[in-house]
């Protein structure tokens, strides 16, 4: 007798149904799975024989066959424990239940417990989009699933708890999504904490007002970090589809925390300098998101930029720009979004105080030169903005006066990022950071004298094409913080004033 139980698969951030068939039939006992399983998938047999057993439940001794279709797609991990142990009850007359409009995820201990998995909300999703009307997940998943309308969601416990629900003797009850209670409290980072620092200050709120990436430089204790983790508030807060993306992310790498459903708040990853190529763009032998994919719709801070290996930072070229990265392997290609802010942090020397005003840098010119080349001219060139960040004076330091919070920045910051809203509504450009070359002419009108001040720039410089759009992006965001329709003087000559610190350190 073959019984057909639903359930799914992930492949990169996405799922893809999965039907569980089971064949018992009288013949010398044997447990086979089939369908393009993994190792864990393989696993499954001896999980669902244990805990059949030690849940008093009747594992028969007959020829079983398992299959996982359709059979050309690899099926990973152990989220297939549930589906095969209900397949297997019900093929041999131990649950009979309407099962055409239910789904079963999830993993078992070898006693019956279910244990979560990773990408449930991948799948609830996708149970939804397929019609499914009763989605059994494991407790610590439900959370996760209850996100998503349309659908029911039942929290599993153990096997004892399903079967009793699946016969009629129970009943679990179904889990709903309290969007309102969901706590959307940011973080405690404040920049009215941060004493003096007013251009690395105004550098960021343009940064979050256009979604512009950041570099900074100055010597140690200045405040490159304090600065930069203070960033996610006075980001604009998220909206629900960026809410979702995100939590599909963190959903595949297992990292949505307990006993919360979505991920409220911008995402802020920090890698340490020594993190891999692959660990920063994602990868493996079975492609997992990376730092650029987990801090999506966030902040990426990279501290220490030159310690970082040369291999890890031209790897964020291509992500940078476009805002996605693909990975290539044997089973196949995967697409992980990373659109994120990136701010970057160094010290103009390895001791950090070249060009200080009063400690004296122990550096060799030929150490300095050695120290900032490590830094690629094509990665700086994807920097919108460098900003210096001076050692704080002991005024500013001791100061009483109260310095400007987040909120209001985040104010501002707001009514620039609505202007961009209508401006590009009928596109899928959601900042200025990815406008496209072939509209700056219709969104970055630019008055006379500002054009002649860009053209002086442009030549004295020796800016590169993508210097000058990257000036005339950041331009247009202070333009639209100033509340104005065309690009001024004054909105060139802080833009351009953003990217002269490439021509001090680097002579470029």
């Amino acid at each position: 007798m073959v019984v057909k139980c639903n359930s799914f698969g992930l492949f990169g951030i996405d799922s893809f149904c999965v039907e569980v068939e089971a064949d018992v039939s009288r013949s010398v006992p044997s447990f086979d799975i089939v369908g393009l399983p993994d190792a864990s998938v393989k696993e499954s047999k001896d999980r669902v024989r244990s805990a059949l057993s030690n849940c008093g439940l009747e594992f028969p001794p007959a020829r079983i066959i398992i299959n996982l279709a359709p059979a050309d797609r690899r099926k990973e991990g152990p989220v297939y424990d549930l589906p095969i142990l209900v397949a297997l009850l019900q093929a041999t007359g131990q649950i009979n239940a309407d099962l055409s409009e239910c789904a079963f995820v999830g993993e078992l201990s070898l006693s019956g417990d279910v244990r979560r998995v990773n990408g449930m909300l991948s799948m609830a999703i996708k149970a939804s989009q397929s019609g499914i009307k009763k989605l059994f997940v494991p407790f610590d998943n439900a959370l996760e699933a209850a996100v998503v309308k349309d659908i029911e969601i039942y929290p599993v416990k153990s096997v004892f708890e399903l079967v009793d629900h699946l016969k009629g003797r129970g009943y679990i009850e179904k889990i709903h999504y309290d969007f309102d209670a969901d706590d959307n409290v940011d973080s405690v980072l404040d920049f009215s904490q941060v004493k003096g620092q007013y251009e690395a200050k105004r550098a960021l709120e343009i940064a979050a007002a256009g979604g512009h990436n950041v570099l900074l430089i100055g010597p140690p204790g200045s405040g490159k970090s304090m600065l930069a983790k203070r960033m996610g508030t006075i980001l604009p807060k998220m909206t629900f589809d960026e809410m979702i993306e995100t939590t599909k992310i963190h959903s595949v790498a297992g990292l949505v925390p307990e006993n919360k459903g979505l991920i409220t708040n911008r995402p802020f990853r920090s890698p340490h300098h020594s993190v891999s190529a692959v660990g920063l763009t994602g990868g493996g032998t079975v492609p997992r998101p990376g730092e650029i994919s987990l801090c999506h719709n966030g902040v990426l801070f990279l501290d220490e930029l030159p310690e970082f290996n040369r291999s890890s930072l031209e790897a964020l070229r291509q992500p940078v720009e476009d805002s996605q990265v693909t990975i290539s392997r044997a089973m196949g290609r995967l697409t992980y979004p990373c659109s994120f802010t990136l701010i970057a942090a160094m010290n103009p020397c390895p001791c950090g105080f070249y060009n200080h005003p009063v400690r004296e840098c122990t550096c060799s010119e030929d150490a300095v030169r050695r120290y900032l080349s490590r830094i690629s001219g094509p990665l700086l060139d994807r920097i919108d903005i460098h900003v210096e960040v001076p050692a704080v004076d002991y005024d500013d330091l001791t100061s009483k006066a109260m310095e400007e919070s987040s909120e209001s920045i985040r104010e501002r910051v707001n009514k620039a990022r609505a202007i961009q809203t209508e401006r590009y509504r009928e596109t899928s450009i959601n900042c200025n950071a990815n406008l496209d070359a072939s509209m700056f002419s219709q969104v970055c009108v630019v008055d006379d004298r500002a054009n002649m001040l860009l053209k002086n720039a442009f030549d004295r410089m020796g800016l590169t094409a993508r210097a000058y759009d990257r000036i005339l992006k950041v331009a247009r965001t202070i333009a639209d913080l100033d509340g104005s329709e065309i690009i001024k003087s004054n909105h060139i000559t802080e833009a351009i004033q953003f990217r002269s610190l490439d021509r001090k350190y680097w002579g470029r």
